[in-house]
Parts: C-alpha cells; structure tokens; sequence
C-alpha cells in the first residue's frame, strides 16, 4: 500500500467541524479585520498631525466610522504607545486626543534643541514685540503698536515665519483684530519648560542688545511719521496669515 505525504495525511485528519471556513465567511473576516487595520495607522496619522486635540466623534465622522470603534482603537493606540520602547505617546485633554513626547523625554529634548538650534537672528524690533507677546498674550497688533510707541507692527512677519508666535483667533472688539501668542517652538528656542519659566524683563533687555538684525529693514521699524507707509504695508501681511 502506497504511504501518504505526512501533510496530506494531517489534512485528512482534520475534523470537518474545525476545517476551514469557506471562502464567503473567510472574505468577510478578512474584510473587517483589514478595516481595522488601516484605521488605525489612519487614527494615529490624524492625531499626529492635527495641532490640537481630536474629538472621538471628529475622528468618526471624519472617517465615516462608528464612535465605538474610533474610540477602541484608540484606546488600543493608547496601550500600544505606553510601551517603554516607544518615545510618543497619545495625550488626552480637553475631552480630545493628540499626539506628543513623554514627559519623562522632556529634559533630554530640551538639552538636544539647545544644542542644536542655530543663533536667533532678530531685529531690535521683533525681540521687543516677541516680549511684549510673551508677557501679555494673547495681544492684538494695535495694543502691541501703542505698547511699542510705533504706527505699526511690522515686526510681526518674521516672528510668524519663524513659527515663534501665532494666531490665537481674533478679540470680541470693534474690527475684531487678531490675536497672537507664542507657539511651543518659541519654548523650544528660549529653553523653556512652559511660559512660567519665562525669562526676567531685564533678561530680555539684554536680549534685545544682543539681537542682530536679520532680514528686516531698519527704516521699516523706525519710529516716527516716516515709518508709517512702510509699517502699514507690512500689517496686511501679517492679517493674510489668518486667513491662510
């Protein structure tokens, strides 16, 4: 008699209750287990790149999914980035969900930026409405202006570039001026943990004597009647940002 293949004898073996399922019920749990799949690299992806925290029912109807599936999967996102090996985590707040570092990295990241980070090259102008936005935020281009003694706030553009301040919606006023404070870059650059560590008045002004002009035109910060063409030029700039 003719000895069987060992597999093809084990496949014989099997009882027809735990045979494979057929081909219709394997394409559908095929189905359902990749949707999950890709959800949640997608769910990762959205709370890595959004600025604030995402909602569970932002995230769903984003997706077009169920609330109760998005908010599984990121509590599976959640145990799976606790892990030691991993340097991120998902932070809750404010009943949402983003992306960001452990804390316990904090340090070592600072110490990493401040080593790395090239020379803030600023105008005498911007240091001083940078200051003038770090104690006062948020603040409005006109308060800053009179707080300045100038027409305008040129200044405003390069700080905007360089990702050290940023809009902060716009104040229930007349005209409804758009706000500024700082941005966590600006932390980054000055070494800060958060904004109670901000640095003493008179280490700004020493700051302020130590800035280097960097792109900025002087005249275009000049105090006076002269600089008004050039001031209120560079202020519709600085709107558009909003916009953007």
């Amino acid at each position: 008699m003719e000895e069987l293949n060992p597999v093809v004898e084990a496949v014989q073996a099997v009882p027809m209750e735990d045979a494979p399922m057929d081909a219709e019920q394997f394409v559908e749990e095929t189905r359902t287990i990749s949707e999950e799949d890709q959800l949640k690299p997608m769910i990762a992806s959205i709370l890595y790149v959004t600025e604030g925290p995402m909602t569970v029912a932002d995230i769903a109807k984003g997706l077009g999914r169920e609330q109760e599936l998005v908010e599984r999967l990121i509590a599976e996102l959640i145990a799976f980035y606790e892990q030691p090996e991993h340097g991120f985590q998902i932070h809750s707040k404010a009943g949402g969900y983003y992306f960001g570092t452990k804390p316990e990295y904090d340090e070592a990241l600072r110490q990493f930026f401040h080593s790395q980070k090239q020379p803030l090259k600023l105008s005498q102008a911007a240091v001083e409405t940078l200051c003038i936005i770090a104690y006062k935020q948020p603040v409005t281009a006109p308060e800053i202006a009179q707080i300045r003694g100038t027409q305008g706030v040129g200044s405003l553009k390069p700080l905007l570039d360089r990702k050290l301040i940023t809009t902060a919606g716009r104040k229930d006023v007349v005209g409804k001026p758009v706000l500024y404070k700082t941005t966590p870059e600006f932390l980054l650059q000055f070494g800060l943990k958060d904004l109670k560590e901000l640095p003493t008045l008179k280490e700004f002004e020493e700051l302020r004597r130590l800035a280097m002009d960097d792109d900025l035109e002087p005249v275009a910060e000049a105090k006076g009647p002269q600089a008004a063409p050039d001031e209120a030029a560079a202020e519709p700039k600085v709107e558009s940002a909003e916009s953007a």
